[in-house]
């Protein structure tokens, strides 16, 4: 991917002054708990405080806000499990325009009904037969809409990538610069847009991701130089990390700018869905929680580091909930 066609910080500034008013500069919070168990001085960027309930609002809002009017006219079609739904919906519903989603019929309960709430028509199909990108390609074809990806899209990345120019900003103010950045890893449209942000502020800082266990196309495609996939459509309680492959332009920002990437499996997910509830009074959703998931179970070698910690998402059901919670 030629370097002129990756975001840069100017790219990402201006994607900030769009979001301005807009989305919610969501706080830097310093945990003393998690600081104590790690060994290390712990700052968590809660983006299950964003609108919508996740990161995915910010690059969803600055995609949409620069469609001409033409575009706008004849709408947008997605296709999410969920929170990129959400965002897209959210997005649609305050610049007035019609947004048809596609959705995974075994897409979360809460997130299918918080997208129809904001005013988006809904279409189901079934992950493991149906193939959702030709499904919203014929929607778009046949109405004119525009269609909006949720992570390879140069302006959704640079809209995620204002969580990682927040971050950057926030602790200056703070007095602090950090070692390392925690965040969990889907499609890598997060992870692209915050590493092109706080690498290009602070080249010293090491960029790590995490994906669930058995989903690691990521973790495999940087291993190998080039882009993996995933075996499996379905069969993690991390449904807001589950991609296919990263895309061309992930692939190679993540190249660039990402150290490490580590696994999660379910368990250690759940686990760190009870510790958000229980000792930061934060609830997460298990793929938002995946970052913290990995430094709990010791993942990473953090004792003594600066480091800051991605909570991408909120939108758990609440039988997942129950599940994660009990003793």
């Amino acid at each position: 991917m030629p370097e002129h066609m990756m975001p840069t910080l100017s790219d990402i500034r201006k994607a900030a002054e769009r979001l301005k008013g807009v989305a919610i500069k969501t706080p830097l919070l310093y945990s003393v708990s998690l600081s104590e168990y790690l060994g290390a001085q712990v700052f968590i960027k809660p983006e299950n405080l964003q609108r919508v309930g996740a990161f995915k609002f910010r690059g969803a809002y600055n995609r949409l806000c620069q469609l001409t009017d033409d575009e706008k006219a004849k709408g947008v079609v997605a296709f999410s499990s969920g929170n990129h739904a959400q965002g897209v919906a959210a997005a649609a519903q305050i610049l007035g325009l019609k947004a048809t989603i596609v959705m995974p019929s075994d897409a979360p309960v809460m997130k299918r009904d918080n997208t129809l709430a904001y005013g988006a028509q809904v279409v189901e199909y079934d992950r493991e037969t149906e193939s959702r990108e030709e499904i919203a390609q014929t929607i778009a074809a046949k109405d004119g809409a525009v269609v909006v990806p949720a992570f390879e899209d140069f302006h959704v990345i640079c809209g995620q990538g204002t969580v990682g120019l927040e971050i950057y900003e926030q602790g200056l103010e703070m007095g602090v610069e950090f070692d390392h950045f925690f965040s969990p890893v889907g499609g890598g449209g997060l992870i692209s847009g915050c590493g092109t942000a706080l690498k290009s502020l602070n080249p010293d800082i090491s960029i790590h991701g995490v994906e669930p266990e058995g989903f690691d196309d990521v973790k495999r495609s940087l291993a190998e130089g080039r882009i993996c996939s995933n075996n499996r459509h379905t069969g993690t309680v991390c449904d807001a990390l589950l991609t296919l492959s990263p895309g061309a332009l992930t692939f190679a920002i993540m190249t660039k700018y990402v150290n490490s990437i580590m696994t999660v499996s379910d368990a250690e997910a759940l686990n760190a869905v009870k510790y958000a509830w229980e000792k930061l009074k934060l609830v997460v959703e298990p793929g938002g929680a995946a970052a913290l998931a990995a430094l709990l179970a010791g993942h990473g070698d953090v004792r003594g580091k600066t480091i800051c910690l991605l909570l991408s998402g909120g939108n758990i059901d609440a039988v997942t909930f129950a599940r994660a919670i009990a003793p």
